[in-house]
């Protein structure tokens, strides 16, 4: 079968249509003729060989094949839009623009510290970022629509996307508490846990199950009085007493700076991981390049 180019301009038109839900609508929204967009669909219809509206009353419904076009029609003009910004930026060319997607279970201290490597590169950085669930971000990136995802987990096995793990790397976790709740638990620690107030990142996490762990270990069951899945929330809430909280040993000075905490004991073995995820095995982006260099000793130090 003979290749065909896409025409973008009939794949803009349908683009709208499936948006309105209506030739006549799309047409007032372009300022076209009705007559115009018809033929435009027509032709793109005529070029993918598939169906992609289908008449349903009044209204215009996508086809499954229509529907697929969608999706990646989506992508191709939010793109478009981007390339438009950024080429608008007055100091394009001077400025490095750095997207990175940052996952909800990732604790903001160490996202902080992590991204603060690129900032501090000679060039001036842009910087853009997209919190997240894991799985959203990873469909993102595919797409080139991030430069990097630092996340707590790796790209799980068997994926199909051409996706790659950086191991940035690991803290042990310390719990952490208003300095009243650490003062009362911190003696006899861990046993001191049992039915004390904890507040936990959600089974999302992938250091929850860690932690659950811990605790079946030490024999202790604490009071679980709130899960999150957003990191800084639960840090949030622990800075007002209702709880305490675990974050990495290597944030102790700057948990306590930030949200009044201070160490209660340290859940040995449980160790925090740090991923930056991209779309090539060896790092082209300078500003990615930094944040792997420079995470053993921004982050993972004491």
């Amino acid at each position: 079968m003979k290749n065909v180019s896409l025409n973008y301009r009939h794949l803009y038109y349908f683009w709208v249509v499936a948006k309105e839900g209506s030739v006549t609508r799309a047409a007032e929204r372009l300022d076209v003729a009705v007559q115009t967009i018809s033929a435009q669909l027509a032709l793109l219809e005529q070029s993918v060989g598939k169906a992609l509206l289908a008449p349903q009353g009044r209204r215009l419904v996508l086809t499954e094949a229509g529907r697929v076009a969608l999706s990646y029609a989506d992508q191709i003009f939010l793109l478009g839009e981007q390339l438009q910004d950024v080429l608008a930026e007055t100091d394009v060319g001077q400025t490095m623009r750095l997207t990175v997607g940052l996952s909800d279970s990732l604790p903001k201290l160490t996202a902080s510290r992590l991204l603060d490597a690129a900032l501090k590169l000679p060039q001036k950085v842009k910087l853009v970022c997209h919190e997240d669930d894991f799985e959203s971000l990873l469909g993102e990136l595919s797409v080139h629509k991030l430069d990097v995802i630092l996340t707590d987990r790796p790209v799980p096995s068997g994926t199909t996307l051409r996706v790659f793990s950086h191991l940035l790397g690991e803290s042990e976790t310390m719990l952490y508490g208003a300095p009243a709740l650490a003062e009362q638990y911190r003696t006899n620690f861990p046993a001191s846990l049992k039915g004390a107030p904890l507040l936990l990142p959600t089974r999302n996490h992938a250091i929850r199950g860690r932690l659950d762990h811990w605790f079946e270990t030490h024999d202790v069951r604490p009071d679980i009085v709130g899960e999150f899945d957003d990191s800084a929330l639960l840090n949030t809430f622990g800075r007002t007493g209702l709880g305490m909280f675990p974050a990495p040993s290597a944030l102790a000075s700057a948990v306590e700076e930030q949200f009044g905490a201070v160490p209660v004991g340290e859940l040995t073995h449980v160790r925090e991981q740090v991923y930056a995820i991209s779309n090539e095995r060896k790092i082209k982006h300078p500003a990615v390049d930094a944040i792997l260099t420079a995470s053993h000793v921004s982050v993972f130090a004491h």
